[in-house]
C-alpha cells in the first residue's frame, strides 16, 4: 500500500533506472527527485527537471538528502537543508554541464578546456565542503575559492550576476532592495574594476654570470636604489657564485632568489634602479702572476643596472641579460652605479671579458599574505626576504624591530713611510661591554647568514679608498647597552707571503651614558694608530679614548697624534624598543625631574610622531600621571598632548595605532577623575569657538573629540565602579552643558570669514562617532533626543557654504549608519531631522552621491514585509517626505547628458542606480494604505495626473536596458515585480478620475506605452532562458508579461469610444506584444485587434488605417526575429472567429488573409535569411516578399527596400545579371527629372535625374559583368540621349566610347549557355513561397543536370528526389515531407528575328537563344498501340509538354514559377518529319562551317556523315519508308498525305545535303583520313540506291525543295544559276515550312566500327597552308543529360566531362528514368526497352551514335560533332554580289529556333515573318564570292529535345539534330532579270581557296518584326532603325503593355510547292 512520506522527500538519484516497468520513472544517475509516497522498496515521485511526469523508482537507486517541506499538501515544495553554497554549486554545474558541451559544438575550445579545469575545481572543493572535516577559517578559504570559480565561470558563459552575504546566495526578498543593490555593485565592482595593490614586491631570482675567464669565486649584491635621493632604499641581497658563475648551494634556493617586500607605489618610478655590484673573491691583480701572494681578497668585478619602470612594461617572467661594466678607475667603484644611471660613458666599460649576468625579476602585486597564497610555489620552495632599509610605510603595533644599518662610507690614510699608497682592508667586529666578540650579528644582507666579524673589499693603493657598502647589525634590545664597534685597519701585501699588517683602529659606543642609542647620521671616527702585535682585546685601554672627531672637537680633550687619519661611518637606526630622543626620555622620566614637566609637555609636539607610537602606551601612562598629580597646574597642557597624540593617530602611517589605543582605554586607563578636567578644558575651548580670531587649535580639538569622549566616559564608568555612581546628576548636567554650548556654536552662522564654518565642518565629521561612546552612559532616547537637537541646531540657510553643507550632509550619513539610527527608538526620533537635510539637498540637486547613500541606508533598515508599527509610520513619513522628490531627481538625472569621463561615468551610473534601488525599495514597502493616502492627497486632478504621468516616465526609464548591466537579472525582475505593483495599483486611480468627461489621451497613453514597454522587456522573455531559470522566475513572479497583458485588455475595454483615439497608434505596439511567443498573452491581445477594426469600421466605414499599420510594423518587427508559425494561425484563427458575425465579415476577411499571406512571407523570408542558408533560397524568398509588396500592397518604400536587399544577395551570389535586373526596378520607378530626393537608404539627398543616372551606370556595369551587353547597349543609348539632351559632351563622350567597348565584348567574348531546369517542390514541409509549385530554373555556368540536382538537394538537404517525370498526385502535395522533381528543359525563344537573319555571327545568336526566354519545353516518347518489334517507329509518339513563365529569363531571379503548362502529343509521322529535319540542318550548318573555315577540325563534318551514310546503308531511312510510305498506312491515315510527301521531300532533300557534303568533306579532308572518305562515298550510292535516287535531276521534280517563306530571296546582282562542287547543275526548289527542329541537340550516329575509325583521326588537309587540328569537340548527343554551353566547335570543355554510358549500361534504365534532361530521353525509337536478340544486333550495328554527351565512355569522335547552327544553301548564286569581282566567303549566320511548329497535332504555332529585301543604300556593297553552301533562312530555330531515330531501329541518320527550317535549296533570281550563265567546275576551287575572313555582315532590314521590350530597356523610334543588335529584352507582350494575357499566335501559312518552270 502507498503510504505518504513524512521524512523521505528529496534525493539524488546514485544509479540510473530505465522505468520499464509499469508506471516506472526514468531516470539518470545525479538527477534530484522529490518523493511522495513510499511501498515496500519502492518510492513514488517525479525528477525536479520535470515535476509533470511522475512515476515509481526503487528506493535503493535513491540516496536521501535531508530537507525541509513548504506548503505541506498537495502543492508542497521541497528545500534541501544543505549548505546554500552545495545547493548553489550542484545547480550551477548542471546548467554549465549543457553549455560546456555547446562550447565544443561551436568550436571554442579555449573556453571549452578552461570551463572543464574549473569544473573539476569546483567539484574537488564541493566533495571537501561536503565532507565537513574543514575548519572554520579553511572552510571560508574554500567557499571563497568556490564562489570566486562560480562567478567566473558565470560570466564567461554569459550567465546571471549572483548576490552572495558571506559567500552565501541571498534571497532579493529577504532584503530590502537598497541592500541587493549595494551587494550586486560590489560584485560587479569586484569584476570590472580590480582594486589597484598599493603594496609591491620585486622577486629576484639569480641563474649565472655568463663571463669567458671566471675562474675565481664571485659575491653578487643586489639592493634598489632612489637615482633622485642618491641613496640606497633596500637593504641588500647577497648570494655567492663559484667559480662557473653559479650559485654556489644549488640545493638551497632560499640562497639565490629573493622577494623585495613592500615597495609603495611611488617607488615604481623610473628613477628607482635594481643594481647589483660584483666582487670576486682572489688574488690583488685579476692577472695569474707567477710569484704572487695566495691570499684571497675581496676585489671589485662589475656592476649591472636595470630601471624598475622596465619590469612595468616588458613581460617580466622571461630571463634578463645584463650587461656588466667595470669603472675604468678603481677609485669610482663607490659611484659607479650612479656613472651608469647617468649613462657618462667615460667612467665605465664593458668588462674585458664581455660579462652578462642572467636573472629572472617579476613584480609581484597585493599585500605578503595575498602573495604567500598565490604563489604558494615561491614560497614551498624558499626564498629569502629582504626589507625596505627602515619601517614600511604603514607601522603595525606589535612589530619588533631592532635593526642597526651601518655603511662603511671613507677612510683617509697616511702612506706610513711607503713610497706607495697602502691597500687597506677594514675589519668590523661588534664587542660587547664585556670585552666579547658578539657572534653572528652581522648580516651582509638577505640570502646569507649572519657573520661574527666583516672584511672589507680592497682598494688596490688608494690612502683615500671610498667603500660605501652597507651592512645591517641585529642586535638585540638587551646586548645594546654596552656594546661597541670596533674597526681594525690592515694593509694587505701584494708579495708573495700576502700578510695583512694591522696599522690602526677605530671604534663607536652603541649607547650613550644617557640611555640614547647613536644618533642617525654620519660619524667621522678617530684612527688610533697601533702596532701589528697590538692586544685589542682587553677594551678597557682604549674605550676611554675618545672615538669620534666631533666629541674631540668639544671636549676640548688634549691632542693625540695622528688625528689627521680619519675613518666615516653613517649609521641608521630602526627600532620599536630604542630610542634617540632626549625629549622623549626626559618625558618618560618626569618624576625625575619634576621641574622639566611644563617645557617636556611643550616639547611632546616636535617628537617625531614614530617614536612616540613606539611608546605609546608609556606615553599615555605619563601624561594622565602627571594630571593625576596637579590638574589645576597641567590640565590644559595634558589636554593638548593628549589632543596632538590623537590626532597623530589619524595620519595614515600610524592609523593602524588606534586600535593600541582602544585597547589602553579598554584595559589600561586608570584616570578615575580624568573626565572632570577633559569636560571641562572641552567646554573651555567650545565656548571660546564663537569668539577665537585663530581657529585651528580649536579645531584639533574637536577633531579629537571621539577619543576625549571614550576617555570621559570611561573615566566617568572607572569613577562609577569606584565610588558607587556618585555624582551621576551632576556629571549629566556638564554633558547636558557642553552640548548646550556645541549646539550654539553650531546654530552661529559665520560672517565674513569662514574660520567658525570651517570649525562647525570639523565638529560635524567627528561627532558622529561619539553616539556609541553616549549611549554607554545614557538611553537610546536621551542620546537621540540630543543628537536630534545637536543636528537640528545647524543653520538652515542653504546657499551658506558648499563645503559646510557637503559635511553636513556627511554628519547624516553617519548617524544614519551609527549604532543609535538602528534602534527604531531612537530612529523614530531622529528619521524626520534626516529625512528634512535630504529634501532640502535633493530639492537643490546638490551631493546627489551622499543623498543616494543616506537614502539607501535608511532602506537597508526596513526589511520588506515589516508589518510592525513603527516601520508602517516611518513609511508614511518618507512617502509624503520624500516619494516626490525622488522621483523628480530621478528625471533629473536621467535627462542629464552622461559625463565622458570614465570614473565619472561611473559615478553618475552610481548614483542613478542607488535613487532607483531607493525607490523601488520604498514602494515595495507602500501598503494598500499607504497608496490610498498618496492618492487621497492630491487636492486636484492636475496634482495627480502630474504625479501619474511623472511615475510612469520613471517606470519607462526604469525599464531601459541600460539601467543595469546585463547580468543583472536578479535585480531586473525584483524591479519589474515592485513596478507591476504599482501599476495595478495606479491603474485604478486611472480608472476612476480619467475616463468620460475627465478623458486626458496623454495619461493614458503614457500608461499604455509603459505596458508595451514593459512585456517586451529582454529579461521578461522566459523562452530564452534555461529551463532552472525558468522554473525559478515562474515559481517566485510567475510570468508578469501576462498579468501585464490582461491588465492591458482590461484598461482598453473601459475606454470605450475613447478607444479611436488610440487608433492606428498602438496597433504597432500591441503588434509587438502579440508576437512574444507566450500563448496566454496572445490570447488576451490578439482580440483588441479585432477590437480596433470594429471601432475604425465605425469611424470611417473601414479600416484601411489598422490594415496599413499592420503591414509597416509587421515587416519590421518579424525582421527583428519576432513571430512564428504559431502565430500566424493563432493571429488567423481567432480573428477569424471574432468577425464571424460582424457586418464587416467579408473585408475583415480579407485584412486577415492579406495580413497571413505576409506573414507567411515574412517568416519565410526570416527563415531563408539565416545564417548557413543557401543564396538560391534566400533569393527566392526575397523575390516572392517583393512582388507581394507590389502586386498585393502596393507598398512602394517596403518595395524599394527589398529591391536593394535581393541586389546585394545577387551581388554576394554573383549573379550580375539578375541584380542589374532587380535594380531595374528601382531604375523604372524614377522619372529624369529634377525633383528633388531624400536620402533613403544608401542614396543621399539628390535630384531624381541624379539618382537614376547613378542607377543606370550601375545596372550597366552589372550587365557588363553578367555578359548580357545587348541591354547593357540599350542603356548606354538612354543615357547618351539625356546626355545629349544636356550638351554634356564629355560624358556623352564616354558613354559612346562604353557602348562601343560592349559591341566589341559581343564579337570578341566567349559567353557560355546556360542550361534550363524545371523545378517541382511537392509537400507541406516546403516554405510558402515554393509550396506545390513548379518553378523554371537557369543553371549556372558549367552547371548539368546532375550538378543541378546535388545543388538542390544540398540546398534542402530533408528533401527526396522524384524518380519520374510525371505529374505527382495530391497525396504528394499535401505530404508532410519535401518531394523535387527536377529534369532539364529547352528554352523556345520568342524573338526569331535574329535568329532568322543570314549572315549574323554565333556570337551574337547565342545570345537570343537564352534570354529574355518565356516559354520551355519538355518531349516525353511513349508507345501508342501495338508496338511493332521490327519497327518501332511506327507506334512512337511524342509527349510534348510546353511551360509559360510569370516573367522571362533571366530576370530578378534565376527561377520563376510557371504559370502555364501544355501538353500536345505528336504523331509517329510528324516525329520523324522532325528527326529529319534536324538531322539536315545539322549537316547544313557543319558543311557551311567548313567551308567558312569556322572549324578548326573536320571530324565533327566527319562523324556527322559517317553517321547518317552509315546508318542508312544499315536501314536508317528505310526504317521510314517502311512505317510510313507503305500503302497500308497512307490509306488508313489519308490526312497524312501532306505530311508523307514533306518525309519524302526530306529524304531527298538529305542526299543532295550528303552528296554536296561528300564535295566539301573531300575537299577538306587529311590524307589518313581518305581510306575513310571512299568508304562513306561508296556507302553513299548504295544509300542512294536504296532510296531509288539515280540522278539528281531526274528526282528533282517528284521532291520539290521549298523555301520556308514560301517566296525567293533576290539577291541584286546575283548569278542566276547554281553551282555543286563537282560542277553538276542543281536545280533547287523551295519547300514549306514545317516542323520546325531544334538546334542545340544533336545525335553523332557513327557506327561503333566507323567510330573507333575516326577517334584518333589527326592529318592535314589536301591545302598546304590550311592545316587543322583534329582535336576531339564536345558532343551534341540528343540524349545527353548536358550540353555544351556554346555549340561552337572551338568549346573548350573536355571531351571526358559529357561522355556517354556504354550501351550495355543504357538498357538498365527504365522507361521514365529520374530527372533526365530532354537529351537523356531517348526521343525515338532509339528510347532504351527491353530488347529482343533480334535487336540487340541492330543495336551492335548502328553503334554509338545516339548516346548521351554526359556519358564517360563515349569515345573521342563520338563527342566531336558540335554543330554550330547555320542556314546553308547549295545556291552557289544567292545573295552575291558582283560575284566575279570577289574571292570573299560570306559568313554565314546561325540560325534562329522556332518557338512552335506547324504540324496539326500541336497546338500551336508561330508565324515566320518574310524576309525583307537590302535597303537600296547597300547595293554598292563589294560583291562576295558565291558559296557551295551558302543558303540564308529567314527560318526559326527551336531547341527541342529530339528522338534519335538510331537507338533501337537504326535510323541514326534521322537523329534530331540541330537543323533549320529549311529544306532544300533554291536559285535566288534577281528581281529583274532572267537567270544568267552558269560557271564551271573548274572555277569553283579557286573560289573556295580564298582565306580571306568572312566579313561581318550586318544587313538592314527595311521591315523588321518588333520586339517588346520593358519599359526600361524600350528605346525610342528613330527615323533611321539603329544596327544590330535590336532592343533584346523581349518581355511578355500582354503583360506588359495592355496587362492582358498573350495571345497564342496563329497557324503559319505555308506555301505550295513550285514547280521547276516557276524557277
Amino acid at each position: 500500500m502507498w503510504i505518504p512520506t513524512e521524512h523521505e522527500k528529496y534525493g539524488v538519484v546514485i544509479a540510473s533506472f530505465r522505468g520499464t516497468v509499469p508506471y516506472g520513472l526514468s531516470l539518470e544517475i545525479g538527477d534530484t527527485v522529490q518523493i511522495l509516497e513510499k511501498c515496500d522498496g519502492w518510492y513514488r515521485g517525479f525528477a525536479l527537471k520535470n515535476p509533470n511526469v511522475k512515476g515509481i523508482f526503487p528506493s535503493s537507486y535513491v540516496h536521501l538528502k535531508n530537507a525541509c517541506v513548504k506548503n505541506k499538501g498537495q502543492f508542497e515544495m521541497v528545500i534541501p537543508t544543505e549548505d546554500s553554497v552545495i545547493t548553489e554549486m550542484t545547480s550551477t554545474l548542471r546548467d554549465w554541464g549543457t553549455m560546456w558541451k555547446q562550447l565544443y559544438v561551436r568550436n571554442e575550445g579555449d573556453l571549452f578546456h578552461r570551463l572543464w579545469h574549473i569544473m573539476n575545481e569546483i567539484l574537488d572543493l564541493r566533495r571537501q565542503v561536503l565532507v565537513g572535516h574543514l575548519t572554520h577559517d579553511r572552510m571560508k578559504d574554500v567557499k571563497r575559492h568556490i564562489t570566486a570559480r562560480l562567478d567566473w565561470g558565470n560570466e564567461q558563459l554569459g550567465l546571471d550576476l549572483v548576490p552572495r552575504k558571506e559567500y552565501a546566495m541571498v534571497d532579493p526578498e529577504d532584503i530590502s532592495i537598497t541592500e541587493l543593490y549595494r551587494l550586486m555593485e560590489h560584485r560587479h565592482r569586484k569584476k570590472d574594476t580590480p582594486v589597484q595593490a598599493s603594496n609591491h614586491h620585486l622577486f629576484v631570482q639569480m641563474k649565472s654570470l655568463m663571463c669567458s675567464n671566471l675562474g675565481e669565486e664571485l659575491e653578487v649584491i643586489f639592493s634598489l636604489f632612489d637615482s633622485k635621493e642618491n641613496r640606497p632604499i633596500s637593504e641588500r641581497f647577497f648570494l655567492r657564485l663559484n667559480r662557473n658563475g653559479l650559485p654556489k648551494a644549488p640545493d638551497k634556493p632560499e640562497r639565490h632568489c629573493s622577494l623585495f617586500v613592500d615597495l609603495g607605489s611611488s617607488e615604481l618610478r623610473r628613477d628607482v634602479y635594481i643594481t647589483v655590484h660584483i666582487i670576486r673573491i682572489g688574488r690583488m691583480g685579476a692577472e695569474r702572476k707567477k710569484n704572487a701572494c695566495s691570499t684571497q681578497y675581496r676585489r671589485p668585478f662589475g656592476c649591472a643596472v636595470l630601471s624598475i619602470a622596465d619590469l612595468l612594461t616588458g613581460d617580466t617572467k622571461d630571463d634578463l641579460i645584463l650587461k656588466v661594466y667595470m669603472c675604468n678607475t678603481e677609485s669610482e667603484w663607490y659611484q659607479i652605479h650612479e656613472n651608469i644611471i647617468k649613462k657618462l660613458n667615460a667612467r665605465y666599460n664593458l668588462t674585458g671579458s664581455n660579462a652578462g649576468l642572467a636573472v629572472s625579476l617579476q613584480l609581484l602585486h597585493g599585500d605578503i599574505e595575498q602573495i604567500r597564497r598565490e604563489y604558494s610555489s615561491v614560497f614551498s620552495h624558499g626564498v629569502s626576504i629582504t626589507r625596505k632599509l627602515g619601517f614600511s610605510n604603514i607601522i603595525m603595533p606589535g612589530e619588533m624591530r631592532n635593526d642597526l644599518y651601518i655603511t662603511i662610507e671613507r677612510g683617509e690614510f697616511e702612506k706610513g713611510g711607503k713610497s706607495v699608497a697602502r691597500n687597506v682592508e677594514v675589519t668590523m667586529f661588534i664587542v660587547e661591554s664585556s670585552g666579547q666578540i658578539l657572534k653572528d650579528f652581522i648580516s651582509f644582507g638577505s640570502g646569507e647568514l649572519p657573520a661574527s666579524e666583516y672584511h672589507s673589499f680592497v682598494l688596490y693603493h688608494n690612502n683615500s679608498p671610498r667603500w660605501s657598502e652597507l651592512l645591517k647589525l641585529p642586535i638585540p634590545v638587551d646586548k645594546f647597552r654596552g656594546a661597541h664597534i670596533r674597526f681594525e685597519f690592515r694593509h694587505c701585501s701584494t708579495k708573495e707571503k700576502g700578510e695583512k699588517k694591522l696599522f690602526g683602529f677605530s671604534f663607536v659606543p652603541l649607547m650613550q651614558e644617557d640611555g640614547r642609542t647613536l644618533p642617525d647620521g654620519t660619524h667621522e671616527l678617530i684612527v688610533h694608530k697601533c702596532e701589528e702585535n697590538t692586544n685589542l682585546q682587553d677594551t678597557t685601554r682604549y674605550l676611554k679614548l675618545p672615538f669620534s672627531k666631533g666629541i674631540l672637537l668639544g671636549n676640548n680633550h688634549q691632542a693625540i697624534k695622528a688625528t689627521k687619519e680619519s675613518f666615516w661611518i653613517t649609521s641608521f637606526l630602526c627600532s620599536t624598543k630604542l630610542t634617540q630622543n632626549g625629549d622623549m626620555l626626559d618625558l618618560l622620566k618626569w618624576r625625575t625631574h619634576p621641574d622639566k614637566i611644563t617645557g617636556c609637555l611643550s616639547k611632546i609636539k616636535e617628537i617625531d610622531g614614530s617614536e612616540i607610537v613606539k611608546f605609546l602606551q608609556d606615553t599615555l601612562d605619563t601624561l594622565f600621571g602627571i594630571l593625576d598629580e596637579n590638574s589645576q597646574k597641567y590640565g590644559s597642557k595634558v589636554f593638548d598632548s593628549l589632543v596632538h597624540i590623537i590626532n597623530l593617530l589619524q595620519d595614515s602611517k600610524f592609523h593602524h595605532f588606534k586600535p593600541v589605543m582602544d585597547t589602553y582605554i579598554e584595559s589600561h586607563f586608570a584616570g578615575a577623575l580624568a573626565y572632570r578636567d577633559l569636560i571641562k578644558v572641552l567646554k573651555w575651548y567650545v565656548d571660546r569657538i564663537t569668539e577665537a580670531e585663530r581657529q585651528e587649535h580649536i579645531q584639533e580639538v574637536l577633531k579629537a573629540q571621539e577619543y576625549i569622549f571614550k576617555y570621559i566616559v570611561q573615566s566617568r564608568r572607572l569613577f562609577s565602579l569606584a565610588t558607587g555612581g556618585q555624582n551621576e546628576e551632576e556629571f549629566r548636567c556638564c554633558i547636558q552643558e557642553l552640548l548646550m554650548s556645541v549646539r550654539f556654536f553650531l546654530s552661529q552662522e559665520s560672517k565674513g570669514s569662514g574660520a567658525l564654518s570651517q570649525s562647525q565642518a570639523v565638529f560635524l565629521s567627528s561627532f558622529p562617532a561619539v553616539y556609541s561612546e553616549l549611549l554607554k552612559l545614557f538611553d537610546v532616547r536621551e542620546v537621540a533626543n540630543l543628537v536630534q537637537d545637536t543636528l537640528g541646531s545647524l543653520p538652515t540657510i542653504v546657499h551658506v557654504d558648499d563645503s559646510l553643507q557637503a559635511v553636513k550632509l556627511q554628519c547624516i550619513g553617519k548617524t544614519v549608519e551609527s549604532q543609535l539610527y538602528t534602534n527604531p527608538d531612537s530612529r523614530y526620533i531622529l528619521l524626520p531631522v534626516v529625512l528634512h537635510h535630504l529634501h532640502m539637498h535633493l530639492q537643490e540637486q546638490k551631493d546627489l552621491i551622499m543623498c543616494a547613500r543616506i537614502l539607501s541606508n535608511v532602506f537597508c533598515l526596513i526589511k520588506k514585509n515589516s508589518s510592525e508599527k513603527s516601520v508602517l509610520e516611518e513609511i508614511d513619513v518618507i512617502v509624503a517626505s520624500l516619494l516626490d522628490i525622488l522621483l523628480r531627481t530621478i528625471l533629473e538625472i536621467t535627462s542629464r547628458p552622461q559625463p565622458s569621463g570614465s570614473a565619472m561615468r561611473l559615478q553618475f551610473q552610481d548614483v542613478t542606480g542607488e535613487f532607483v534601488a531607493c525607490l523601488l525599495s520604498l514602494l515595495r514597502q507602500m501598503t494598500d494604505r499607504h497608496y490610498q493616502q498618496l492618492l487621497d492627497s492630491f487636492n486636484t486632478k492636475e496634482e495627480l495626473r502630474d504625479f501619474l504621468l511623472q511615475i510612469f516616465t520613471v517606470f519607462r526609464i526604469l525599464i531601459r536596458p541600460e539601467m543595469f548591466p546585463k547580468d543583472w537579472t536578479v535585480m531586473r525582475l525584483v524591479a519589474n515585480n515592485v513596478i507591476i505593483t504599482t501599476v495595478l495599483y495606479l491603474s485604478d486611480a486611472l480608472r476612476k478620475n480619467f475616463l468620460n468627461e475627465n478623458f486626458d489621451y496623454k495619461i493614458w497613453d503614457s500608461y499604455f506605452y509603459l505596458a508595451v514597454i514593459f512585456i517586451n522587456q529582454l529579461c521578461l522573455q522566459l523562452e530564452m532562458f534555461t529551463p532552472s531559470k525558468k522554473k525559478k522566475v515562474l515559481e517566485k513572479y510567475g510570468d508578469m508579461r501576462v498579468t501585464m497583458g490582461c491588465e492591458i485588455f482590461s484598461m482598453w475595454q473601459n475606454l470605450g469610444e475613447h478607444k479611436l483615439h488610440f487608433i492606428p497608434a498602438l496597433i504597432g505596439p500591441f503588434l509587438e506584444v502579440t508576437l512574444i511567443p507566450q500563448a496566454d498573452l496572445r490570447n488576451v491581445m490578439i482580440p483588441i485587434f479585432h477590437d480596433m477594426m470594429d471601432w475604425e469600421q465605425r469611424r470611417s466605414g473601414n479600416f484601411k488605417q489598422v490594415e496599413a499599420k499592420l503591414i509597416d510594423k509587421l515587416d519590421s518587427l518579424m525582421s527583428e526575429g519576432k513571430g512564428d508559425e504559431t502565430y500566424r494561425e493563432l493571429f488567423n484563427s481567432i480573428l477569424l472567429k471574432k468577425i464571424e458575425r460582424e457586418t464587416w465579415r467579408e473585408s475583415g476577411v480579407s485584412l486577415i488573409a492579406t495580413v497571413t499571406r505576409l506573414m507567411e512571407r515574412l517568416l519565410d523570408y526570416r527563415d531563408c535569411m539565416k545564417m548557413g542558408e543557401v543564396d538560391g533560397k534566400k533569393i527566392g524568398c526575397t523575390v516572392s516578399l517583393l512582388n507581394f509588396y507590389k502586386t498585393e500592397l502596393n507598398k512602394e518604400e517596403m518595395y524599394i527596400r527589398y529591391i536593394h536587399k535581393l541586389y546585394d544577395l545577387h551581388l554576394k551570389a554573383q549573379n550580375f545579371t539578375e541584380a542589374a535586373y532587380t535594380l531595374l526596378l528601382y531604375d523604372e520607378l524614377l522619372e529624369w527629372s529634377d525633383r528633388p530626393l531624400r536620402e533613403f537608404l544608401t542614396y543621399p539627398m539628390q535630384t531624381e535625374w541624379q539618382r537614376k543616372e547613378h542607377l543606370h551606370l550601375a545596372i550597366i556595369q552589372n550587365f557588363d559583368r553578367g555578359k548580357c551587353w545587348e541591354n547593357g547597349i540599350v542603356l548606354c543609348r538612354k543615357i547618351a540621349e539625356q546626355y545629349e539632351s544636356y550638351y554634356d559632351y564629355r560624358n556623352l563622350s564616354k558613354m559612346r566610347m562604353m557602348e562601343a567597348s560592349l559591341y566589341d565584348k559581343i564579337m570578341d567574348q566567349q559567353r557560355l549557355e546556360p542550361e534550363f531546369f524545371r523545378v517541382g517542390f511537392y509537400g507541406k514541409k516546403f516554405p510558402f513561397f515554393l509550396r506545390n509549385k513548379e518553378f523554371v530554373c537557369r543553371g549556372h555556368d558549367y552547371e548539368r543536370l546532375e550538378a543541378f540536382q546535388q545543388r538542390m538537394l544540398n540546398e534542402f538537404p530533408h528533401a527526396i528526389a522524384m524518380q519520374h517525370a510525371n505529374q505527382p498526385d495530391e497525396t504528394i502535395f499535401q505530404a508532410e515531407a519535401q518531394y523535387l522533381q527536377i529534369y532539364a528543359v529547352t528554352p523556345i525563344p520568342e524573338s526569331q528575328e535574329v535568329l532568322q537573319r543570314e549572315g549574323v555571327p554565333d556570337n551574337i545568336k547565342s545570345f537570343y537563344k537564352v534570354n529574355h526566354i518565356w516559354k520551355f519545353r519538355y518531349d516525353r516518347p511513349f508507345h501508342k498501340g501495338t508496338k511493332d518489334k521490327e519497327n518501332e517507329f511506327k507506334s512512337l509518339w511524342v509527349e510534348r509538354t510546353s511551360l509559360y513563365l510569370v516573367q522571362s529569363l533571366p530576370g530578378i531571379s534565376r527561377w520563376f514559377e510557371v504559370e502555364k503548362r501544355e501538353v500536345v502529343e505528336m504523331s509517329p509521322l510528324e516525329n520523324a518529319i522532325e528527326v529529319l529535319e534536324n538531322k539536315n540542318q545539322q549537316l547544313k550548318t557543319l558543311i557551311s562551317q567548313c567551308q567558312t573555315r569556322q572549324m578548326q577540325n573536320i571530324n565533327p563534318l566527319t562523324m556527322c556523315l559517317n553517321g547518317v551514310i552509315d546508318a542508312a546503308v544499315n536501314g536508317g531511312v528505310s526504317r521510314y519508308q517502311e512505317a510510313f510510305f507503305v500503302k497500308e498506312y497512307i490509306l488508313s491515315h489519308p490526312e497524312d498525305g501532306e505530311k508523307i510527301a514533306r518525309l519524302r521531300e526530306l529524304m531527298l532533300e538529305q542526299a543532295q545535303i550528303l552528296e554536296f557534303g561528300l564535295a566539301v568533306h573531300e575537299k577538306f579532308v587529311p590524307q589518313d583520313m581518305r581510306p575513310l572518305h571512299k568508304k562513306l562515298v561508296d556507302q553513299f550510292f548504295v544509300m542512294k540506291s536504296s532510296l531509288g535516287i539515280q540522278e539528281f535531276s531526274a528526282c528533282i521534280q517528284a521532291s520539290p525543295v521549298h523555301f520556308p517563306n514560301g517566296s525567293p530571296r533576290v539577291c541584286r546582282n546575283s548569278a542566276p544559276a547554281s553551282m555543286s562542287p563537282d560542277g553538276t547543275r542543281v536545280i533547287p526548289r523551295r519547300s514549306p515550312l514545317s516542323y520546325p527542329a531544334v538546334n542545340r541537340y544533336s545525335s553523332s550516329s557513327l557506327s561503333s566500327q566507323a567510330s573507333a575509325e575516326v577517334s584518333n583521326i589527326t592529318g592535314q588537309s589536301e591545302s598546304s597552308d590550311e592545316v587543322f587540328n583534329m582535336q576531339p569537340s564536345p558532343s551534341t548527343s540528343s540524349l545527353s543529360s548536358t550540353h555544351s554551353a556554346s555549340p561552337n566547335v572551338t568549346s573548350s570543355a573536355p571531351s571526358s566531362a559529357r561522355a556517354s554510358p556504354l550501351l550495355s549500361d543504357k538498357h538498365k534504365h527504365s522507361r521514365e528514368n529520374s530527372c533526365l534532361s530532354p537529351r537523356e530521353r531517348p526521343c525515338s525509337a532509339i528510347y532504351p526497352t527491353p530488347v529482343e536478340p533480334s535487336q540487340r544486333l541492330l543495336f551492335n550495328h548502328i553503334g554509338e551514335g545516339a548516346l548521351p554527351r554526359s556519358d564517360p565512355n563515349l569515345s573521342a569522335p563520338e563527342k566531336a560533332v558540335n554543330p554550330t547552327p547555320s542556314s546553308w544553301s547549295l545556291d552557289s548564286g544567292k545573295e552575291a554580289k558582283n560575284m566575279s569581282d570577289s574571292g570573299k566567303i560570306i559568313s554565314p549566320p546561325v540560325p534562329p529556333r522556332p518557338t512552335q511548329t506547324a504540324s496539326p497535332a500541336r497546338h500551336t504555332t508561330s508565324v515566320s515573318p518574310s524576309p525583307a529585301g537590302r535597303s537600296p543604300l547597300k547595293g554598292s556593297v563589294q560583291s562576295f564570292t558565291p558559296s557551295p553552301v551558302e543558303y540564308h533562312s529567314p527560318g526559326l530555330i527551336s531547341n527541342s529535345p529530339v528522338l534519335s531515330g538510331s537507338y533501337s531501329s537504326g535510323i541514326s541518320s534521322l537523329s534530331r539534330c540541330s537543323t533549320s527550317e529549311t529544306s532544300g535549296f533554291e536559285n535566288q533570281v534577281n528581281e529583274q532579270s532572267a537567270p544568267g550563265p552558269s560557271y564551271s567546275g573548274s572555277e569553283e576551287p579557286g573560289r573556295k581557296e580564298s582565306k580571306t575572313p568572312p566579313p561581318y555582315s550586318v544587313y538592314e532590314r527595311t521591315l523588321r518584326r518588333p520586339v517588346p521590350l520593358p519599359h526600361s530597356l524600350s528605346i525610342p523610334v528613330t527615323a533611321e532603325p539603329p544596327a544590330l543588335p535590336p532592343k533584346p529584352l523581349a518581355a511578355r507582350p500582354g503583360h506588359l503593355e495592355n496587362g492582358t494575357r498573350r495571345t497564342e499566335p496563329g497557324p503559319r501559312p505555308r506555301p505550295l510547292p513550285r514547280k521547276v518552270s516557276q524557277l
